[in-house]
Formats: C-alpha cells, sequence, structure tokens
C-alpha cells in the first residue's frame, strides 16, 4: 500500500466487473463508472469532471494509480475539485477512441494512462498522458494541476468553456469521401511501408517496434499480386527477428506487447490476445506462402499458450496478461544464470547459456543481474547446435519451474471483438496445419459467443465476465466475430457458423452504417450517453472494424453472389478515400481488403461427401496453398441449405462419386476437376 494511503471503504468501482476497474476500488478517489450519475453530480455540484481511461495491463496505469490515485493528498484534491471517472478502454473503446482522439489533436500525442479534464456536457479542456504526484522535469503533477484547474474553472468559466468548444470542432469524426480507391493505391501503401522497413532488424520505423502483423499479411498479398520478392523478404525478415528476440517469450510462448529497442529484444512484457491472434495469422499465412516449417512452429507455440493459459472453463479467451508481477516489469519473465543452474544439470546449462545469450552478469538492461531469452539465428542453424527436439525439452524443464513464481496478473474478461480475432486465427491454422484441436477450440469459443453474448434480438454485446454479459456491441465486435465465422465455416463447413455471420453481417448493415456518408459508425444507433458518434479507419495495434468489415462484404458477396453486398464494401473505400490518399500506409488492412476486391480472386465449391478420402485429400491441398483473396464453399451430395445461400451450388454436384472442385476465376468458371493437382494448376495459372 502508497505510504500516502489510508485504508477508506471502497468507491463505486466495487460494484463494475472489469479488473482494471476493480484494481481501483479500493483508491481514496471517489470514482464513478462511466455514466449519466457522475455527470448529474458534476451538474449538481457545479464541478469539472477528471477522466482517467487505462486497461489492466498498462504498466504506467499501475505507476500512476499507486504515485496519484493511492494518495491520501492526491484523492482529497480530486474528491474536492472534480468528479472523477474511471473507464477501461477495453470496455469502452468507443469512450477511448472519441477522447484519445481529442487529446491527440490538443496535445500532439497520446497514451494511456489518458487522462483529460471536462466540463459538464463532456467536452475536454485540458488532457494529458501519466501525470506524477508532484511537478517532475517538464511535467506538472497533480498537485500543482488541480488548483491551478479550479482556479481556471472558478474564475475564468467562459474562458474553459470556449477552448472545450474549440476542442470539440478540431475532432474529425470520419469519413472524408472522394474517388473509389483502384490498384494505384495498392503500389503507393506498398512503397511507404517499404520506406518505413528497418533492414537490418526488421520491422518497420524506430524503437518502440510494434508487431503490426496486418502490414505483413498485406505484403504477403502484394507479392502474391505482383512477384515482388522484396514484399516477401520484408515479411520474413520480420517474422524471424520478432521470433528470435526476446519480445517473444521462449520459455512459455506467446508474444509481448512491442520492443523497446530495434533489435526486438527488450520487451515491454504484457501480453495482449490480439496481438497473439494477429501474429498466428501472420506466421500462418507466411507457412502457407513459404513451407518453412519455422513459421508453423512458432503458430503453434503462440496457439499453444493460449489454450493452455488464456481460454475459460467456457470456452471464451482472455483478454490479457500483465507486464508486471510482484510490483515490478518483467519479473516472471527474467532469469539470473544461478537460477537457470538451479533447475538445468552443467551441460544442460552450457547448452541454453550459447543459445540464448544468457550472461553472468545478465543481458537485461538495469536487470540486476537477470537475463532475456533471445536468440541471434533460428535455431538449429548451426551444426553446433543440439537438435530441436533438446532445446525444447530443456524449455520445458525451464518453463516447469517457471510456474513456480508469482505469476503476472491476468485480465479475464471476454472481448468478443478480440475473441473473434482469435477465433480466425484458430481456424486458418487448423485448415493450413490440418490440425483438428485448433478448429475444435475455435468452435467452442463461437459458440460460447453465440450463445451468451448475443441479445435475446440477435445484437452482439462486447463483454463477458464472471458470469454478466454487458456493454452493447460496437463495430470491431460485429466486425471481427463475422471475421471468425467465415474462418470457422471454411475451417469446418458447418453452415452453422455461415449463417451466423450472414445474420450479424445484416444487423451491423442496419445498425452501424452512415446512411449519408458511408462507412460504418464505432457505435449503434442507439448508443447512449457518448460525446459523438464517430468512424474510425486507422489499422492501428488491430485493424479497424470498416476495414475488416469491408473484407467480409466482399467474401460473403461472393459467397452469396450478392452484388450489393459488393458495393457496400466499395463504398467503404469511397468513404476514407481521402484521408487513405494521405498515408496508405496507415491502412494495410483495408489494402489488404481492396487487394481481393479489386481481383484477381478466386470462388472454389468442392462437392462430395466431407467424410470421404478424396474430399479430405482435395481440402489438403487446396488449403496449404496460399490463396488469399478467395471463398471456399462445401457442397455436401443431396440437399443442402448451401443451395439457399449459395444457390448457384445447386447445378455443381460431384461427378461420378467423385469429390469435385468447380473454380472460378474473376468470374470466369472453369471445367470441374477430380483431382487436387488439375486443381491446383487451375488456382496457380495466371488470369488472362
Amino acid at each position: 500500500m502508497n505510504a500516502g494511503m489510508k485504508k477508506t471503504k471502497p468507491n463505486r468501482l466495487i460494484n463494475e466487473k472489469s479488473p482494471y476497474l476493480l484494481q481501483h476500488a479500493n483508491n481514496p478517489v471517489n470514482w464513478y463508472p462511466w455514466g449519466e450519475e457522475a455527470f448529474e453530480k458534476a451538474k449538481n455540484e457545479d464541478k469539472p469532471v477528471f477522466l482517467s481511461i487505462g486497461y489492466s495491463t498498462c504498466h504506467w496505469c499501475h505507476v500512476m494509480e499507486k504515485e496519484s490515485f493511492e494518495d491520501n493528498e492526491v484523492a482529497a484534491l480530486m474528491n474536492d475539485v472534480f468528479v472523477s471517472i474511471k473507464v477501461d478502454r477495453e470496455e469502452r473503446p468507443d469512450i477511448d477512441s472519441i477522447y484519445m482522439a481529442l487529446c491527440q489533436a490538443m496535445t500532439g500525442s497520446g497514451g494511456w494512462p489518458l487522462n483529460l479534464i471536462l466540463t459538464q456536457d463532456k467536452k475536454p479542456f485540458h488532457a494529458m498522458t501519466y501525470i506524477p504526484k508532484e511537478n517532475r522535469f517538464d511535467r506538472v503533477g497533480m498537485m500543482e494541476l488541480i488548483p491551478q484547474v479550479k482556479k481556471l474553472w472558478d474564475s475564468h468559466r467562459d474562458m474553459v468553456e470556449d477552448a472545450a468548444d474549440r476542442n470539440l470542432d478540431a475532432l474529425d469524426t470520419g469519413s472524408s469521401a472522394g474517388v473509389k480507391p483502384g490498384v494505384d493505391i495498392l503500389h503507393q501503401a506498398y512503397e511507404q511501408v517499404l520506406g518505413l522497413f528497418d533492414e537490418e532488424h526488421g520491422g518497420f520505423g524506430h524503437a518502440p517496434k510494434f508487431p503490426t502483423p496486418h502490414n505483413l499479411m498485406f505484403l504477403l498479398r502484394y507479392w502474391k499480386r505482383t512477384g515482388d520478392k522484396m514484399a516477401l523478404m520484408m515479411v520474413e525478415k520480420t517474422l524471424s527477428a520478432m521470433h528470435n528476440g526476446g519480445i517473444y517469450d521462449h520459455i512459455g510462448f506467446g508474444f509481448h506487447r512491442y520492443s523497446v529497442d530495434p533489435e526486438w529484444i527488450i520487451p515491454h512484457f504484457e501480453k495482449m490476445l490480439y496481438d497473439q491472434a494477429m501474429l498466428v495469422m501472420a506466421y500462418t499465412e507466411a507457412y502457407q506462402a513459404t513451407g518453412k516449417e519455422e513459421y508453423k512452429k512458432t503458430s503453434c507455440e503462440i496457439l499453444t499458450y493460449i489454450m493452455r493459459d488464456m481460454t475459460s472453463h467456457e470456452g471464451g479467451f482472455y483478454s490479457g496478461e500483465d507486464a508486471d508481477s510482484e510490483g515490478e516489469e518483467g519479473k516472471f519473465y527474467l532469469w539470473t544464470q544461478n537460477e537457470i543452474r538451479q533447475v538445468l544439470a552443467n551441460e544442460e546449462d552450457e547448452v541454453v547459456t550459447k543459445i540464448f545469450n544468457i550472461k553472468g552478469n545478465g543481458n537485461f538492461p538495469d536487470g540486476n543481474g537477470r537475463n532475456i531469452f533471445y536468440l541471434l539465428k533460428t535455431v538449429p542453424e548451426e551444426s553446433d547446435f543440439p537438435d530441436a527436439n533438446m532445446i525444447d525439452s530443456l524449455r520445458g524443464k525451464l518453463f516447469k519451474a517457471r510456474e513456480n513464481r508469482v505469476h503476472p496478473g491476468k485480465d479475464d474478461k471476454i472481448l468478443t471483438d478480440w475473441n473473434g480475432l482469435m477465433i480466425a486465427a484458430l481456424a486458418k491454422a487448423s485448415q493450413a496445419f490440418d490440425e483438428p484441436g485448433f478448429s475444435k477450440a475455435a468452435k467452442k469459443a463461437a459458440d460460447f459467443i453465440l450463445s451468451k453474448m448475443r441479445s435475446e434480438k440477435g445484437m452482439l454485446f462486447h463483454r463477458y465476465r464472471d458470469g454478466e454479459t454487458a456493454i452493447p456491441g460496437f463495430l470491431d465486435d460485429y466486425s471481427f466475430f463475422i471475421w471468425g465465422l467465415l474462418e470457422l465455416y471454411e475451417a469446418t463447413f458447418d453452415i452453422h457458423y455461415l449463417k451466423a455471420a450472414i445474420e450479424l453481417n445484416e444487423d451491423q448493415r442496419m445498425h452501424f452504417w452512415d446512411n449519408r456518408e458511408g462507412g460504418f459508425f464505432m457505435t449503434s444507433e442507439d448508443a447512449g450517453n457518448i460525446l459523438v458518434r464517430k468512424k474510425d479507419i486507422y489499422d492501428g495495434a488491430v485493424p479497424s472494424g470498416n476495414s475488416v468489415a469491408m473484407l467480409n462484404l466482399v467474401r460473403l458477396g461472393r459467397i452469396k453472389a450478392d452484388p450489393e453486398l459488393e458495393r457496400k464494401a466499395e463504398a467503404i473505400g469511397q468513404a476514407f478515400s481521402r484521408i487513405i490518399e494521405k498515408g496508405p500506409v496507415g491502412f494495410t488492412m483495408l489494402m489488404s481488403a481492396l487487394d481481393f476486391a479489386l481481383g484477381p480472386s478466386q470462388e472454389i465449391v468442392i462437392a462430395g461427401d466431407l467424410h470421404a478420402v478424396d474430399t479430405k485429400d482435395m481440402l489438403k491441398a487446396l488449403r496449404k496453398e496460399f490463396i488469399p483473396n478467395k471463398v471456399v464453399i462445401f457442397r455436401p451430395d443431396g440437399e443442402s441449405e448451401i443451395t439457399h445461400i449459395s444457390e448457384y451450388t445447386k447445378n455443381l454436384p460431384g461427378r461420378k462419386g467423385k469429390a469435385t472442385a468447380y473454380v472460378c476465376r474473376n468470374f470466369n468458371c472453369a471445367l470441374p476437376e477430380t483431382e487436387p493437382g488439375k486443381m491446383l494448376e487451375l488456382l496457380r495459372s495466371k488470369v488472362k
């Protein structure tokens, strides 16, 4: 407990389900959750609102809590001057998106913790990220800031409100329609990605370095379109460097959030579900593109971590793991050489020391003699390295010992959008690696969401935790979950998941579409107590809901042979085209959707008996290939619901009792094939 903190009764956050809000439930700050009660109190007491936004695995959020929000002096000032509201950005991405955009417009930067001071009608007049207790260098502290705000609020209210109005006027709420984007924008995006590429260490830009797997997925599609070897080289360099670096957990698997150095060695230690999902997709597609086993192995290791540590008994996936344990960032993951020697025999310790760059005095900066595990090259690349099985055995011993440590905190809420990404990742990996266990896990998660996280009217909820489903779904919930359902249909050909995707896509269109300017709003039309309805297109840490929705619409349009869905997809690109033109590198997921829409693309119908050997062989051959711009429909023998969804499959039966592939490319259909090799020849041939 902070020295300046005394035991107080819990504040209103004690009744919340969010792990982040519950972390602050015993602060002496009189926190409120977001809601009308807090804003009514602000009006009745004529106080400004202090809005603080963060998330449970955020390191600097923990620092600010300990330094300021647990401190009685700070809390007394806050309670006297403000009505204070805490928001979990993962529960309320709509609120976070609005106020992060405003903070960036007001200050030129942003991050978490995100702290703003609002008028009683939710408009911000001051914004900062981390705030220390007292002034430090050029950063104002809470003890100085709060009296300044009170004086300004009491004496110059007109100035405050004018500033808040101007800040709100500067908020860009979304679309900027221009010409429909075409193939030229794909080339521009590629050139910009190339300009950011770090040729020495892989990745893009300078430190800190984030994985941004949708950049890699776009590059794989660009390589497929153009044959540009540099595009593939950038992908492979980055994937290998990330896996070899300390950003990858070589003992327990999974990726940390980002690297603080250009070499990918020193991580920021939190682990997020969405990173794991997107990286599985990138490594899986790289395996399909190159056939290299190292990418398959990395995908499978990440999924091992997810199914071992991040899966609820109901089947949903947890949100993330903290960077800190026992009050120290990274403590769970770092090792002294002596700790390693306590687990391994002498010759085993020598192997681990050599391969993973362990130093007697430590290799981790300011780590008190501790080490992060990382590789300088892929194992086993040198002839004097032991084989991979031995290395895996040694890692297993270290993992077993590490399990006895105090684990970082786990954010165990289940979010529909991030679960949608993981369902998509599992389904893709299941297909590429012929691993039914992955599709089984994806099915269990999808069934959980469909049964527990939909309203009586079929609308999605955003969050589930501790038996409670809450918060109406956002655009990302629909887009990402539909993506997962489409991948799951192609992995299992269970029509139930395709039908659910179609239903949810229609709900998304009805409740989120901007009928005036095009594109999807982040919130539905009955979103309630938010400042504005905003539209996002930037593909940041995760892709934007609009980018993924565009891809979903193209795929569903091809499955259903429904041109209206493809027109809607085209309208998304046009709605944001002027924004995209300024810097297409920021929209690489949308570039992937556009790449599909522009073609060449394929519709593949496999007809036959799903349990027959020849059908399985046909599907296995198809799934091993990297063919990103395709939809695959299974047409079973006899009557089937698929013929009502995809009416053109009615006349595409199996031939001569054999599994039969019907391949259509760029609106031209070839003759049916019953041999997997002949099918692949059709798919590999250039479009004339």
